[in-house]
């Protein structure tokens, strides 16, 4: 069953984030949505979004952590372990990359 949690993007929260390269310059940009999936380690905070091509660039934290691009229609297709979709958290709040990463370091 799909939930609120499953619409990786509203609308509303396209609306709200920077578009694709234009926080290049930015050394500390804003992570303004947070995707994960439930039964993985894996996280996507998206800094920047193109609703065109439904693509995010933003820091993934998995294997290792890195900045990159990543699909909404691709991450909307991955199942976890355990059969479950990637969602997004619901409670989270935008919050610059470098107060985002100390916190991930401190949970290592």
């Amino acid at each position: 069953m799909k939930t609120e949690a499953h619409i990786l993007m509203t609308k509303e929260l396209a609306a709200e984030i920077p578009p694709l390269y234009s926080q290049e310059a930015d050394a500390d940009p804003v992570a303004m949505a947070k995707l994960f999936t439930p039964d993985a380690s894996w996280t996507w905070y998206v800094t920047e979004y193109d609703p065109r091509e439904r693509l995010c660039f933003g820091l993934v934290d998995g294997l290792e952590r890195e900045w990159g691009y990543f699909s909404l229609d691709e991450l909307e297709s991955v199942r976890g372990p355990l059969g479950l979709r990637i969602e997004r958290d619901l409670h989270f709040e935008p919050v610059r990359t470098s107060a985002l990463e100390r916190e991930l370091d401190l949970d290592r």
